[in-house]
């Protein structure tokens, strides 16, 4: 079983913006060894080891975890896509065995279409051609974008983390449930998948795991099992719950499944998607 998307941090690194005094809960030193002691109580053996930081010097720092932990079976990594030299960092990227996607923070810039610009566009071409995953940390707003990345790049292969991260709130669940089938219907399925992860804390502060089922069973009927992967986003889910009760929540959610399927969501398709 693999969580296909987990974080690690050193504080004194100093290169997290977003992680502040404010976010009590993780504002600490977080290990590898600390994640695999949440995954081991679930029989999660393995996962992938997600930036946090829009530096180089953060995958330098991922890539050692990697290497000096075995259970770290890939790394998303980050690069400047906008440097002059960003399609040799690709090469660069990509000649490291560890190092299986890369991931702009999209969340985190003010103009939606940035992705889109023809700067980054041979840079996008070099991912696909050298096999490295384009993990998406978008919102609602950039799935349509999306979509267009994907209709210019078919090569690449495309991972949506945190199902677009939707609000958690039924009024906004239409438009969000629309907007990423229209993703998932119009994109190769072998190139494009999503990562149930990340959706409790998208929920109002202090509600129970049970208040994001609905999103979790919207999104394994949109996908479905051969196109989606699980992922806990520990420790930042500790800013709403446990790793226990996630986890609890999602396997209630995929129990009708077949073997074969449950398989895919919790270890196969992360693995396939990832080369891990």
């Amino acid at each position: 079983m693999i969580d296909a998307h987990f974080h690690c941090w050193q504080l004194a690194r100093a290169d997290y913006g977003w992680l502040t005094s404010d976010l009590a809960p993780i504002y600490r030193d977080v290990a590898v060894a600390d994640w695999q002691q949440q995954a081991l109580a679930w029989g999660v053996n393995g996962g992938v080891l997600v930036q946090a930081a829009p530096t180089a010097q953060e995958t330098t720092f991922l890539l050692q975890q990697a290497h000096d932990n075995p259970c770290v079976l890939g790394v998303v990594g980050w690069i400047d896509m906008l440097a002059p030299d960003a399609v040799d960092q690709v090469a660069q990227c990509a000649a490291q065995p560890m190092l299986k996607g890369l991931r702009p923070m999209l969340q985190d810039l003010s103009d939606p279409d940035w992705i889109l610009q023809p700067a980054i566009q041979p840079v996008l071409s070099a991912m696909a051609q050298s096999g490295l995953v384009f993990d998406a940390l978008i919102k609602p707003v950039h799935i349509p974008r999306i979509l267009k990345l994907t209709q210019a790049h078919p090569d690449l292969t495309v991972v949506v983390d945190h199902g677009a991260k939707p609000v958690i709130d039924a009024l906004a669940m239409d438009a969000w449930a629309q907007s990423i089938t229209q993703l998932a219907r119009e994109t190769h399925p072998d190139r494009v998948v999503c990562k149930m992860s990340g959706l409790w804390t998208e929920a109002p502060k202090g509600q129970p795991v049970e208040a994001v089922r609905p999103w979790c069973e919207a999104l394994l009927a949109i996908w479905g099992p051969q196109r989606l992967l699980w992922g806990s986003d520990w420790p930042v889910l500790e800013l709403s719950g446990t790793y226990g009760a996630w986890r609890k929540l999602t396997l209630e959610v995929l129990s009708k499944l077949s073997a074969h399927e449950k398989n895919a969501v919790l270890g196969d398709n992360a693995r396939r998607t990832y080369r891990l």
